[in-house]
């Protein structure tokens, strides 16, 4: 089994700062390639029937460098639309299946994380299944976690897991949200109320790269399994 794939790829990377002035986040370098090319390689190794990124600020060089590997590409105009406007502005890209949501600004280092949560999946009782990160575990991260797993890995909002940025989610919840530019913690806390949202732990290590610092870390990660 394997389930189309969004790579979020539409935001500003204000946090990158001087990093960012002339091209957008996805495509600082790390060890030698661009980030979204990380996450790319990441999705490639599940053989998705599609994947996909949304784009908004430096659109024209993501598209550039997106279209010769296949990815098909959405521009969210004339406004940024977040996560969750970004996810249903994509749809018809995607289907309306559950899908894979990865952001771009991080680096895996150990088992692939979307290989991971497709053997967890349990869509019967599944709204969506969130990879998370133990705090020592998540590298230029700061913050004790964003949700925390009961014994079946039934999530709450507190300490336990980071959010690594990578999920499989339903997409029915996103018609009944009224606004067009809205983050997906909206359909999250529908699905926390419905005790459908779950959450597994990563075995390996992340990094945050979403700010200049994480750059150096996340290369040094790379360069520790060579």
């Amino acid at each position: 089994m394997s389930l189309p794939v969004l790579m979020f790829s539409a935001g500003f990377g204000t946090r990158m700062k001087h990093l960012t002035a002339n091209r957008p986040k996805p495509l600082v370098e790390i060890a030698g390639r661009p980030l979204i090319d990380h996450t790319l390689a990441l999705a490639q190794g599940i053989a998705p029937p599609v994947i996909a990124a949304n784009l908004h600020y430096r659109a024209e060089m993501l598209q550039a460098h997106l279209a010769p590997q296949g990815v098909r590409t959405i521009v969210e105009l004339p406004d940024i639309l977040e996560t969750g406007g970004g996810l249903r502005n994509a749809l018809p890209l995607l289907g309306t299946g559950p899908v894979i949501t990865m952001n771009t600004d991080a680096i895996w280092h150990g088992p692939n994380p979307l290989q991971l949560l497709l053997e967890a999946w349990q869509p019967d009782h599944m709204d969506a299944l969130l990879m998370g990160v133990p705090p020592q575990h998540a590298l230029e991260h700061q913050g004790l976690g964003d949700f925390t797993p009961d014994a079946k890995g039934c999530l709450s909002r507190g300490a336990g897991l980071v959010y690594g940025g990578v999920q499989i989610i339903k997409t029915d919840l996103l018609a009944n949200i009224s606004e067009q530019s809205f983050s997906l913690n909206l359909v999250w806390d529908k699905m926390l109320e419905a005790k459908r949202l779950f959450g597994i732990s990563y075995p390996g290590q992340w990094c945050d790269v979403g700010h200049p610092g994480g750059v150096l870390t996340a290369e040094k990660l790379i360069a520790s399994d060579v």
